[in-house]
Parts: C-alpha cells; structure tokens; sequence
C-alpha cells in the first residue's frame, strides 16, 4: 500500500466519525422484530440500527417504517434488549474499498477476518447501486482462457459474460470455481462466498484458492451460522467491491457462491418484512432482488472496464426448473451444469455438455472452430442417445456410421471434457481438431 493511498484511507475513516449519533428508544419486542421510537423521521428503508443492549451491541436493519415507530430485523435473536434500550442510527450502508483490499479476506461490512488490520478506501460506493446506462454498455468482448479445454473451446467465455454454474451439492462447484479463480484471464477476481460452512472458508482459501490465487483476489465472506441480512449483504458488497474495480479499468471475475443461498437469506428477510412466500416458497421480490443483481455485472461502460461474473446455483435433485434455477436461466449468457452421475464415474470437472450452454457462440469463434464446437456436439449427442445400447451390449458396430463414429471417439471427447489447458485457447481447439480427425471416413 502507498503511502499516498494509506493517507487517504486515514483521512477518509476520520472524517467518517460523527460526534453526534441520533438516539431512539426500544419500545416493542415481538416475534423477533423490534419496534424503535424517535428515529423514524430520520431513518430509511435498509439503514442500519445498532441496538444498546445488556451485553455487547446488537446491529440490524430497518425493514418498515409505521408513523412514529419503525421495525427492524435484528442481526441475531434479540436477547437481552428491553424495553427502553437506547438504538442508534448508523450511516448509510455502503462500503470503501481500495487497491489494498486485494489479498484480503473481508466479512460483508467490510472489517477483516483474516487478522490483519484493513483501513477503508476514500470514495465510498453504494452497496445497491445502478447498473450502468443500457444505452452506453459495450458489447460483449473477447473470448478469455480459463485453463479448462472444454471452457476454451465448447463452452467459451467472453469479457463481460455472465454465466450460471448449476450443481447439486458436492458435485465439484467449489473446486471448478477455484480453478477459474486461479487461471482465468483476469486483472482482479472478487469471490463471494454466501453463507458456506465455517470451515469450508480456510479449506477454500488454502487448498482450493491458494496462495498464486489469493494474491489477486478479494473474498468477501458471510458463513451459514450468520444472520440472513449479513448473506444477503455479503452479494452485494461483493458486487460494489467488483463495481470499484471496474471503474479503474480493470478486467475483474467475479464468482458468487452461490445465487441459491443469496435468494434464501433474502426470503428469511422479505417474509419477517411481510410479504407472502407465494413462489414455491419465495416472495414476489425474489426475482427482481437476483436480476437486479446480476444486471450490475457484464459490459461496462466509456472508461470502464468489464465484470466477468460467475453465478453458481445449488439445484436440489438436478431441479432446474426450481424459481432461482428459473430465473437466472433467463437473465445470464449462458449456463454450465454439472451432473453427479458424471462426477460419480470419476470425470472433473464434471460438466454435461449437452445441457450446458454458452450464448457468447458463435461470434466467439472463428468460422472453423463453429464447425468444429458442432462436430463434437453432434458426436457426443449421438453418443448419449445410444448409450443405454451400447452399454447393453445390443449394438452391433458397422449398423450406424454415426454411431460408430461415436463409439470410437466417445473416450476421447470425455477425457477432453476433462483437460486442464496449461496454453493458449488455439492449442485447445488443436486438441480438439486432432480428435476429430480421427472419425472414420464414411
């Protein structure tokens, strides 16, 4: 960190202090939700509230303002708080980072958890901010490595996509989204980890991460055990987090782990705000609280640089047809599924091609390496429609050419599935070329 940049962190976390606070009083304590006096004239929709209780502070946030009183949702069960509490108002949400969060691990308030001390940028950005103007967003860019082959070739990513991880639980999402932390092309990656288990935090971090992959990165991160309002805050600091980058010039990843539990933590809190769970169990603010969050990822605009973002979704019993599945199916450019009957015969990372979608094609590729990206496609679908036969036994080779084409290349084009790619996106359409060179003539 420069000496310039740590000056103005200093002078910037100074003139953040306030040496007057507005004070409300605690007046009602009901089904989890407390009721506070003498802010609400101050107080907005999604500001904060530290409540003074018997014991250390207790934060949470304003969910409904009702005449002179206002409701909020506080961060853990409110024990110990009485009737007459003092409740302070905070300032607004946003967070203030800087080049020298890179490295670093964060909670989504923007504080450490790695131990070491960490001084605020000096421009603050809005935790909920707008995407860019529509009109003034570039077009999607060129295509990135991301040392997968089947990502350089296949399923291509470009600058500015945005793209759907969907994978049930312990099917290799972790591990994949590690991977691209540490070898896809970009200038910064912001990883957000939305309520995992404590400990997958340091496994992540030290085994899949590492330390080539830390030292570029910024983990933003709220754990299963903490409240609903810090997992949903955890999303979008991570985004005003990837935003400030952007607005330098860079080429930032953002991976969000995952989209399922944002959408969880969100419901827990809509519900406590009133509304009606009446979306298999989602409130109607679901869809709008995803998209508007995925929306501020891709293009940026004049000056800008891109987000590259990829949004991972936990489908329960390969259900995509489940409301998030459903909703960011609509609002990405593209998806990626993993299947665990592919993971269980040992093949990682473990993607179905034949499901997955990539929209950046076929303006990725060339003219021949399209017809390349459909030649694969087409053999390993006639593969998989002939499965269940060949694997029988109840195939006799020189019935079908196409078939037994892809008899033949069927073991090749799976363990390319699974190549990592240590060069350049042409040596991976190379591969792929030399594998399909080798179908009989027909």
């Amino acid at each position: 960190m420069t000496h310039d940049s740590l000056t103005q962190g200093l002078i910037a976390q100074i003139q953040d202090l306030k040496p007057v606070h507005p004070i409300g009083r605690v007046t009602r304590v009901e089904a989890g939700m407390v009721h506070v006096s003498g802010l609400a004239k101050l107080a907005r929709i999604g500001d904060l509230i530290t409540l003074h209780r018997t014991g250390p502070p207790l934060p949470g946030e304003v969910l409904q303002l009702d005449g002179n009183t206002l409701i909020l949702l506080p961060e853990s069960a409110p024990d110990g708080v009485a009737l007459g509490d003092r409740a302070s108002l905070e300032p607004p949400g946003q967070i203030a980072p800087s080049q020298a969060w890179i490295g670093r691990i964060i909670d989504p308030m923007g504080q450490p958890i790695d131990g070491r001390p960490l001084l605020r940028g000096a421009q603050p950005k809005p935790l909920r901010a707008a995407p860019p103007p529509a009109a003034e967003r570039r077009v999607l860019g060129a295509r990135l490595s991301t040392g997968l082959a089947v990502m350089n070739t296949l399923l291509p990513v470009v600058r500015g996509q945005r793209i759907g991880l969907f994978a049930g639980s312990g099917v290799g999402k972790s591990s994949l989204l590690g991977h691209l932390a540490q070898h896809m092309s970009a200038d910064i990656v912001v990883i957000a980890m939305i309520g995992e288990r404590g400990r997958e935090l340091r496994h992540f971090i030290e085994d899949v991460l590492g330390p080539q992959g830390l030292s570029r990165a910024v983990v933003v991160s709220a754990t299963s055990d903490q409240s609903p309002l810090l997992r949903r805050r955890c999303a979008w600091t991570a985004m005003a987090v990837a935003e400030y980058f952007r607005d330098q010039g860079n080429q930032v990843l953002l991976l969000a782990d995952s989209i399922t539990r944002f959408a969880e933590a969100h419901r827990e809190v809509a519900v406590a705000a009133g509304e009606a769970p009446v979306l298999r169990g989602y409130p109607p603010s679901t869809a709008h609280m995803i998209m508007s969050l995925c929306e501020r990822a891709g293009p940026g605009g004049p000056g800008q640089g891109d987000i590259t973002a990829v949004f991972s979704v936990l489908v329960a019993g390969s259900d995509m047809d489940e409301p998030v599945a459903d909703i960011l199916r609509g609002v990405l450019d593209g998806h990626i599924i993993l299947d665990r009957s592919i993971a269980e015969r040992g093949r990682y990372p473990a993607i179905d091609l034949l499901r997955s979608v990539s929209r950046s094609l076929p303006a990725a590729a060339s003219d021949s390496e399209n017809k390349l990206i459909a030649q694969a496609r087409t053999i390993l679908s006639t593969y998989d429609r002939n499965a269940m036969m060949i694997q029988a036994g109840l195939y006799t080779q020189g019935t079908d050419p196409d078939v037994d084409t892809a008899l033949q290349l069927w073991p090749e084009l799976d363990a390319f599935l699974a190549r990592p790619e240590t060069q350049s996106i042409n040596d991976s359409f190379n591969r792929l070329g030399v594998i399909l060179k080798r179908a009989r003539p027909r």
